[in-house]
């Protein structure tokens, strides 16, 4: 650290979409991060590919700025709830956060847990309302509805005297007052606040050295890396330390906690961030953020502490449980090899280790079976930028219809995760969703008439009442409808719940698809394929109009006569196929179907391939169930 220069350590969080990586960049600009003559592409902290092509943040990244004597470190986090884990870690680096409402949506579900969770760690929030400039904004009434949200939650009277920003992020602006003259060009506004309302670390530089890993990362030629902020004393370069490892005796937060190791390890490596690039440094300090290699045993929570501190240990952090669970086989059909590599169970094991060293609320279990293993993690987004992910590495696999985690409580009774949902939507749908929700075990407990004409519903429901309906949401509310979601911990079972009430047009030979057959097929439901296309025994080309299976023959050909030409055969009137995408694939398919997953191409079909084998696996289940 720079001799004179004051830190500042502050997340940015929010609800998803509501413009953090987008201000950040502003901020970027403002304080000249860059060079003029730099070439930075927008969205800057989404850098990987899959979060470009998203919109949204999925692991939270540091960046850091100098502004005058100061360096601001801010940490950027994901707004998705399946990724909600990443923001409770990173808030313990920090001294305050940035909350960012929509000006039009106001807080939402992850507003109120992201906010809930920096208020119990006794910060006092920055409340920016971003997007004022967009048609419908109404800022005053989203401070309001914020405001109550902070009563809502339990703040204290400081915490709720909180100070607001206006601006833009898109557009490079904050102001203290819409109202006010103040040049809307830049981010002084917003810099200047930081630096006077976010309190200096609470830090001592001349005590022994101790900090606690709140992220963990991964160099191929180095093995794991330790993230946190160093809370006391100095550490340089070469230096050796304890590695405390800590374990609570319970499952609750309250549970006592214990020590279960102590080891020694040495400073091989030391970085800190300046702008968005790591840099070596030869010695760090108290308030730093820092990344640490050299401990390759090291983990979530861990405390790193001088030899010398007899009680160096931290109590453990919490690692949130996995809620959704899903079977990764390995690809076992008749196309498998063609389109990307396939994989044996080993391979499958030893990516899914690698995803572990770094992605702890994922879960990995062996359960026995010899063409796969059981993976758990936060949601169906979570688990499904995993397997896009391997995807893109050129894997081949196979997936199973995701499934939600019970547990038993302290009675014996049976309970499932649980939902709040929020839905904005057109008046003239709410009738649709409502009584679809219903269906799906929903408990509206909320409605509201917003001043854009939409409604607001807020429901509590079980998890695995969503999976399966964004796709139906969509269409009941012609795309006019907006949904969000967070997990809101476990409730009792709800009962059985209906989500597809269509069967499947599954092939029953193999070949190209015919534009005859086709034909002919779209008249019984929704196509997934195309003419020409390779269909095998078991895969399913489409969604059947009505309950139950529909066995098919794609590739069926037309008789030829001397009245009948071949040619006759491009004169049809085929609709588009749906192209499944991975996400919607997941959604849809049934208990006993699987999603095939290639470099090039997402396919769903059958567990059992073989019809006749199939019929006596569900007489065997008929039998059991009966």
């Amino acid at each position: 650290m720079q001799s004179g220069v004051s830190i500042r350590n502050l997340a940015i969080v929010a609800h998803i979409d509501h413009g953090k990586t987008t201000l950040i960049d502003a901020i970027f600009r403002a304080t000249h991060t860059f060079r003029e003559n730099a070439r930075v592409q927008e969205r800057a902290m989404d850098s990987g590919a899959l979060e470009r092509e998203r919109g949204i943040t999925i692991r939270s990244k540091h960046c850091a700025v100098d502004w005058g004597d100061y360096r601001i470190n801010i940490v950027d986090t994901p707004g998705h709830a399946d990724f909600s884990g990443e923001v409770e870690r990173v808030l313990s680096m920090v001294d305050s956060v940035i909350l960012l409402i929509d000006a039009n949506e106001g807080p939402m579900p992850q507003t109120r847990y992201v906010l809930m969770r920096a208020l119990k760690l006794g910060m006092r929030p920055l409340v920016v309302v971003n997007k004022v400039d967009r048609p419908q904004a109404d800022p005053q009434e989203a401070v309001n509805k914020t405001f109550d949200l902070f009563l809502e939650l339990g703040a204290s009277d400081e915490q709720a005297d909180f100070p607001v920003l206006y601006g833009s992020g898109l557009g490079g602006w904050i102001v203290r007052d819409l109202d006010s003259a103040e040049p809307r060009d830049n981010m002084d506004a917003l810099l200047e606040t930081i630096v006077s309302k976010v309190p200096p670390p609470p830090a001592e530089e001349d005590a022994p050295f101790r900090m606690q890993v709140s992220t963990l990362g991964w160099r191929d030629h180095i093995g794991r890396l330790a993230c946190g902020r160093v809370l006391e004393g100095r550490l340089r370069k070469g230096d050796t330390f304890n590695r405390v490892s800590t374990h609570r005796t319970g499952p609750a937060a309250s549970d006592p906690w214990e020590v279960t190791n102590v080891a020694a390890e040495r400073c091989v490596h030391l970085w800190v961030t300046r702008g968005m690039e790591p840099v070596e440094a030869d010695e760090v300090r108290a308030g730093d953020i820092v990344w640490i290699g050299g401990a390759k045993d090291v983990t979530l929570g861990d405390t790193l502490a001088c030899p010398s501190l007899e009680d160096p240990a931290f109590p453990p952090l919490e690692i949130e449980e996995p809620t959704v669970s899903m079977y990764f086989l390995v690809n076992s059909g008749p196309m498998a090899g063609k389109e990307g590599t396939p994989v044996t169970l080993r391979q499958l094991k030893e990516r899914l280790d690698k995803e572990l060293r770094t992605n702890v609320a994922l879960r990995v279990e062996d359960l026995g079976r010899p063409d796969g293993v059981k993976v758990s993690g936060r949601g169906e987004l979570h688990l499904g930028i995993l397997i896009e992910e391997m995807r893109r590495e050129g894997m081949e696999l196979c997936v199973s219809c995701p499934e939600v985690i019970t547990q038993r409580d302290e009675h014996g009774h049976l309970m499932e995760p649980m939902e709040e949902v929020v839905i904005d939507v057109p008046g003239v749908y709410q009738g649709a969703v409502i009584e679809t929700l219903a269906q799906r075990k929903a408990e509206l407990t909320e409605m509201h008439h917003e001043r854009n004409g939409l409604v607001r519903l807020i429901f509590q429901m079980p998890t695995r009442g969503l999976i399966g309906y964004r796709s139906e949401f969509l269409t009941d509310t012609r795309g006019l409808g907006v949904m969000s979601s967070r997990f809101n911990g476990y409730g009792p079972w709800r009962g059985e719940i209906v989500c597809r009430n269509r069967g499947s047009m599954i092939s029953m030979e193999e070949g190209e698809a015919t534009s005859h057959s086709l034909e002919n097929l779209q008249n019984r439901g929704l196509l997934f394929i195309a003419p020409m296309e390779r269909v095998y025994t078991g895969m399913i080309v489409g969604e059947n109009s009505r309950p139950g299976d529909l066995p098919c023959k794609p590739t069926k050909r037309k008789a030829l006569t001397n009245h009948r030409a071949a040619g006759k055969d491009h004169e049809t009137g085929l609709d588009t196929p749906r192209r499944l995408t991975l996400d919607a694939a997941l959604e849809w398919i049934a208990p006993d179907e699987l999603v095939e997953v290639t470099p090039s191409s997402i396919r769903v079909r059958k567990a059992i391939l073989d019809t006749e084998e199939r019929k006596r696996e569900e007489k065997r289940t008929a039998g059991k169930a009966g």
